[in-house]
């Protein structure tokens, strides 16, 4: 299925990798956010559970690996076109993770990444909807 104008929406997943005080962000190297910071992660692939899918996408994008902690949120991250047409559907499935080994470098769909402060994220040029998932699961985390 094309990730353009697809005939269903793409389901895909994403992690609030917690180190800590601080979240890992990556800088999207593909559309329909390229350049911009946001939590990284991608698309399940079939036969693929979501849970298979977080870690292999944070391995592949990240070099990390992580355990994966409980949904945060589910966020439905649809983009129309000039016409109004839905150009891109997603439907990601958002969990907090810990940090749990190997040196993170931005690789396949990012750009760069970076470590940062919790309290740093009006920073970054997150989307509002990025900064709210974010610290709800770092409560989660720490409750």
């Amino acid at each position: 299925m094309s990730r353009q104008y697809p005939s269903l929406p793409i389901p895909a997943v994403a992690a609030v990798i917690l180190k800590g005080d601080k979240v890992l962000l990556a800088k999207r190297a593909g559309e329909p956010s390229k350049g911009q910071w946001s939590l990284p992660g991608g698309i399940i692939e079939v036969g693929e559970t979501h849970v298979a899918a977080l870690k292999r996408e944070i391995r592949e994008e990240t070099g990390l690996q992580i355990e994966v902690g409980e949904l945060v949120k589910v966020i439905d991250r649809i983009v129309l076109d000039s016409k109004g047409r839905v150009k891109y559907h997603y439907v990601i499935l958002d969990y907090w993770a810990e940090y749990k080994g190997g040196i993170a470098r931005a690789a396949s769909d990012a750009l760069s990444i970076m470590w940062v402060d919790i309290g740093s994220l009006g920073s970054c040029g997150l989307s509002p909807e990025s900064r709210d998932v974010i610290r709800k699961a770092y409560a989660m985390k720490t409750r």
